[in-house]
C-alpha cells in the first residue's frame, strides 16, 4: 500500500515538473514546432520538402560555442552594451536606438478610390482588444471592398493589360535617351514597341574620361544581341509603390513589357491558337511571319560566350589576384574541388591552385584557411576609378530541380543582359548544392560531370558550379556539423565560393524563383549607384525602416529629418565595441553632430539589400536568437533581412569567412548584415518598389509595416516579420510567401489565375503587360491549368 501511495506521489510530482518545465521553455518549444513553415524562403525547400532538415543546432562541447536559449528576450542595457558616444572625434562606437519618444506622423487623406477609413494609431500603441488580430480585420475590410463592392483601387493590380496605359511617350530626359522607336508592328497593340537599351553610352567622350580600354560588342546566343523591347506608358495602378520607390531608384516605370517581346529573343514561343476569333487571315499571316525558327538551344554554350566576352573587353578591367585569365576556365588540380565544368579548350596557364572541397587532411585544411585570396579594396582611393571593377551573379539551384522552358528563358535573359550586354562587367554563374549526401562528387570526376549532366541542362553546364555540405564543413571545421546546412548557414558556400573566384569585387547571391519584368543591367546598375550616393550618418536607421513615400516624404530631406528627429543621439556610427569581435571597417572621420551627411558618400556599398535591415530583439521572429559564439545572443548586436537575394562585397565575404573560422555565427537571414553591423562596413537597404493587392494607404502600411517604437520595422512584438504577423505580407509582390509575385506573373505569361488572365480572357481585354517589377516567390512557372488559383498562407 505504502508503495503504491509512493508511486502515486512521484507520478504528481513528475507531472508537476513537466508542466514548469514547460511553461518556463514555451517559447523555445514554439520555436521548434514552428521553425520550419518560417524556412521556406529557398527555393529547394518548397519543391523537396522530404529532403529538408530543420533541425535546431546544439552546442557542440568541442567547439567554442555558446549554448543559445530561445526563451531570453531582453539584451544588457544599452549604456552597457553601447558606451556613450566620445566626443569631439570618436572612435569605433555604437549606439543602438533605444528612445521610445515617437515621431508624429500626420495621417494622409485615404485613397479617393477607397471608403473604408482608417484610424491613424501610433505605432507604440497598437493594441488587440479583442480575440481578433486587428489587421485581420482591416484586411477583410478591403477584402470586401474588392470582392462585393468593386470599388475601384480594391485588386487594381491585376487585369492591366496594353489597352489601358496612360501616360505614353512621357518620360523623362534622362529615360528618353535609352529608348529608340520601332517601326515593328505586333498583331496584340495598336502603338508599336520600343528598342530599350539602359547600358552606357559605351565608348563616348564622357564614357572614356572615367573608364579605361575600350568596349566591345559581344555576340549572344545567335550572334549580334539586339536590344530589349517595351512599350511606352503604365497602368494607373503601377504610378507610385505602395512602398519603395522608381524615382529613387531612377527607374522608368513608364515602361510596360509584355511576355512576346520580352522572353521572345530567349525562347518563348507564342501559340497562334490564341489569336482573336476576329483575327483575319492576314492577322495570322503576320504573326506567322513574326515566329522564327526556334535555335536549338542545347548547341549554345553560354559559358564559352561570356569568356569569349571577357576576353574582348579584358583591358577594360582591373588585373586582381584571381586566375590570370583570359577565359577564366580553371585548370583542375586536385581530386577533391568544385569548379566550373568546361570541356572546351582553354588558354589558362597552367598555374596550380587549390580549389574548394572537402580535404581529408585537417591540418591542411587549416593552412588553407589561413591563406586566403582576398584582395582588401583602397576605400581612400579616388571616386573615379579607371578599370572597371567586376560582379558575379550566383545562381542558385539544387540537385533535383526540375527545369521548365520559362526557367531556361529567364536565366537566358540574366546572362545576355548582365554579362554579354555589358561586355562582361557581370559574370552569371550557376551554382547547384547536390543535397544527396552518397553523391560523392569529390571522389571522381566522372561523379562530379555526372551530377552535372543529371541536374542541368546542357547550354548551362558550362558555367555550373556545384557544391554540397560536406565540402562546406571541411572548409568550417568549428562549426557544428548540424549547424551547416541550406537553411542555417547558406552564405558559407557563397563565402567558399568567393575564395575560388576573387577576381570579382561583389557577389550577388540571387534566387532562382526570382523574376524581374524589366532589364536586369538596368535594375543592378540602378540599385548600386543609389547605394553607392547613400551616406553613412543613420544610414543604419534609415535600414531599418520601410520607405513609404506617402508617409515619409522626399526620401533625401523629409524621410532623414523624420529619422533623425527619433534616433537623436543614439545612433549607429562606426562598429560597436565587442570583446570578441576586432572591427575591420573604417573609424567614422567625426562626430555625427558634425557630419552634414558627407562620409560615406561616393562609397561602395559592402551589403545592398532589397527589404529592410531589422532589429530582431524583442520581434516574434523565430531567428531572432540564432547566434552562435560572438558575445552571446544576449549581448551582440544584429540585423535580419527576410530573403536572402543581396549583393556582398568580397571584403565582407572575407570578414564572414574569418568569424566562421573562429566560430563565431549567426543564421542565413542575418549573416551578412550583422558582420556589417559588428565591423563598420557600409550596410544599404535600397527600397525596392513593392505594391499590394489591396487598397492600403500610407497611414496603414506604416502602423503594419514599422510598428517599432521610432517607426522601425522591428525592435516590437508587432513586427511584421514575428510569429503570426507575417500574412501581411501574403498581398505583397515582393516576401516568401506571396500571393501576387505568382499570381502576376501567370496572368503576364498569357495563363489564367483567379478568373484573370487566359487566351479566352485576352480576347476582351487584351495582352497583359508589366511595369518593371521584381517579384518573389515564383515558385513554379509551369504553365497552370483553367482555374487556377495561386494560394499561399501563414500561420
Amino acid at each position: 500500500m505504502l508503495f503504491r501511495h509512493r508511486s502515486g506521489l512521484f507520478f504528481a510530482l513528475g507531472a508537476l515538473l513537466i508542466l514548469w518545465v514547460l511553461l518556463r521553455d514555451h517559447e523555445e518549444i514554439v520555436n521548434r514546432v514552428v521553425e520550419p513553415f518560417q524556412r521556406l524562403d529557398n527555393n529547394e525547400s518548397a519543391d523537396t520538402p522530404n529532403d529538408t532538415h530543420f533541425d535546431q543546432p546544439q552546442a557542440d562541447s568541442s567547439s567554442s560555442f555558446i549554448s543559445s536559449p530561445l526563451n531570453i528576450e531582453a539584451p544588457k542595457p544599452h549604456n552597457v552594451l553601447y558606451p556613450s558616444m566620445p566626443s569631439p572625434n570618436p572612435t569605433k562606437t555604437l549606439i543602438n536606438p533605444s528612445s521610445s519618444s515617437l515621431v508624429s506622423k500626420q495621417p494622409e487623406e485615404s485613397p479617393a478610390t477607397t471608403s473604408v477609413t482608417t484610424q491613424a494609431v501610433a505605432p507604440a500603441t497598437i493594441q488587440t482588444t479583442s480575440s481578433e488580430d486587428p489587421f485581420q480585420i482591416e484586411y477583410e475590410k478591403l477584402e470586401l471592398q474588392l470582392k462585393i463592392l468593386r470599388e475601384p483601387g480594391a485588386g487594381i493590380i491585376y487585369g492591366n493589360t496594353l489597352e489601358n496605359l496612360t501616360d505614353t511617350e512621357v518620360h523623362t530626359d534622362d529615360h528618353e535617351k535609352p529608348l529608340k522607336e520601332t517601326h515593328r508592328s505586333v498583331w496584340y497593340s495598336k502603338a508599336a514597341p520600343l528598342e530599350y537599351n539602359p547600358y552606357p553610352e559605351y565608348n563616348s567622350e564622357a564614357w572614356k574620361s572615367v573608364n579605361e580600354g575600350e568596349y566591345v560588342a559581344c555576340e549572344g546566343a545567335e550572334g549580334s544581341i539586339s536590344n530589349v523591347l517595351a512599350f511606352s506608358g503604365h497602368s494607373e495602378a503601377f504610378v507610385n509603390p505602395h512602398m519603395g520607390s522608381y524615382q529613387l531608384l531612377d527607374i522608368d516605370n513608364s515602361l510596360c513589357f509584355e511576355r512576346e517581346t520580352r522572353l521572345g529573343p530567349y525562347g518563348h514561343v507564342e501559340a497562334i491558337t490564341g489569336s482573336p476569333d476576329t483575327s483575319s487571315s492576314a492577322e495570322n499571316a503576320k504573326r506567322l511571319e513574326d515566329l522564327q525558327i526556334p535555335l536549338k538551344w542545347e548547341q549554345v554554350n553560354w559559358g564559352d560566350l561570356q569568356d569569349r566576352c571577357l576576353e574582348l573587353n579584358l583591358r577594360r578591367y582591373v588585373v586582381s589576384n584571381g586566375p590570370q585569365s583570359t577565359s577564366e576556365k580553371i585548370q583542375i588540380q586536385t581530386h577533391n574541388s568544385s569548379f566550373p565544368w568546361n570541356n572546351s579548350h582553354t588558354r589558362e596557364p597552367k598555374k596550380p591552385r587549390r580549389l574548394p572541397g572537402p580535404v581529408k587532411n585537417r591540418e591542411e585544411t587549416q593552412a588553407k584557411n589561413e591563406d586566403i585570396s582576398f584582395a582588401k579594396p583602397d576605400r581612400n582611393s579616388s571616386p573615379i576609378r579607371k578599370t572597371k571593377s567586376r560582379t558575379a551573379v550566383i545562381i542558385r539551384a539544387y540537385s533535383g530541380k526540375k527545369w521548365n522552358e520559362n526557367d531556361k528563358q529567364n536565366l537566358r535573359s540574366i546572362i545576355t543582359e548582365l554579362s554579354l550586354g555589358s561586355g562582361g562587367e557581370y559574370k552569371v554563374f550557376l551554382f547547384v548544392h547536390i543535397k544527396n549526401r552518397s553523391n560523392l562528387i569529390w571522389e571522381d570526376y566522372s561523379n562530379y560531370y555526372g551530377a552535372i549532366r543529371e541536374n542541368v541542362p546542357k547550354e548551362f553546364q558550362d558555367i555550373t558550379v556545384l557544391w554540397n555540405d560536406q565540402s562546406v564543413r571541411e572548409l568550417y571545421p568549428s562549426i557544428p556539423k548540424k549547424l551547416i546546412n541550406v537553411h542555417q548557414s547558406q552564405w558559407m558556400p557563397i563565402q567558399k565560393f568567393a575564395r575560388d573566384f576573387p577576381q570579382f569585387d561583389h557577389y550577388w547571391n540571387w534566387e532562382l524563383d526570382t523574376r524581374f519584368t524589366g532589364h536586369h543591367y538596368d535594375l543592378l546598375e540602378k540599385i548600386r549607384k543609389f547605394a553607392t550616393a547613400q551616406p553613412r550618418k543613420y544610414l543604419w536607421e534609415r535600414n531599418e525602416r520601410y520607405y513609404i513615400p506617402s508617409i515619409h516624404g522626399n526620401f533625401d530631406t523629409e524621410f532623414r529629418d523624420i529619422v533623425a528627429k527619433a534616433s537623436g543621439k543614439n545612433t549607429v556610427w562606426g562598429a560597436p565595441i565587442l570583446a570578441n569581435v576586432t572591427p575591420t571597417g573604417p573609424s567614422p572621420p567625426t562626430n555625427p553632430e558634425q557630419d552634414n551627411y558627407e562620409w560615406g558618400m561616393d562609397e561602395d556599398a559592402d551589403y545592398i539589400s532589397v527589404a529592410p535591415m531589422f532589429n530582431p530583439n524583442g520581434t516574434g521572429w523565430v531567428g531572432k536568437n540564432d547566434v552562435w559564439g560572438y558575445d552571446g545572443h544576449n549581448n551582440t548586436p544584429r540585423r535580419a533581412t527576410i530573403i536572402t537575394q543581396s549583393r556582398v562585397s568580397k571584403e565582407l565575404l572575407k570578414v564572414m569567412h574569418e568569424e566562421n573560422l573562429k566560430g563565431n555565427h549567426v543564421s542565413s537571414e542575418m549573416t551578412p548584415q550583422t558582420v556589417a553591423l559588428l565591423h563598420g562596413l557600409k550596410a544599404v537597404y535600397a527600397p525596392l518598389p513593392i505594391f499590394f493587392d489591396r487598397a492600403w494607404n500610407g497611414t496603414s502600411l506604416e502602423r503594419w509595416f514599422n510598428p517599432g517604437p521610432q517607426g522601425q520595422s522591428g525592435s516590437t512584438a508587432e513586427s511584421p516579420f514575428g510569429w503570426g504577423k507575417e500574412k501581411r505580407f501574403l498581398g505583397s509582390t515582393w516576401y516568401y510567401r506571396a500571393i501576387p509575385p505568382a499570381r502576376l506573373y501567370n496572368n503576364w505569361m498569357g495563363w489564367e489565375d483567379h478568373g484573370v488572365g487566359g487566351p479566352e480572357w485576352e480576347k476582351v481585354h487584351g495582352r497583359p503587360c508589366l511595369p518593371p517589377l521584381l517579384l518573389h516567390p515564383i515558385k513554379n512557372s509551369d504553365k497552370v491549368k483553367p482555374g487556377h488559383e495561386t494560394k499561399y498562407d501563414f500561420p
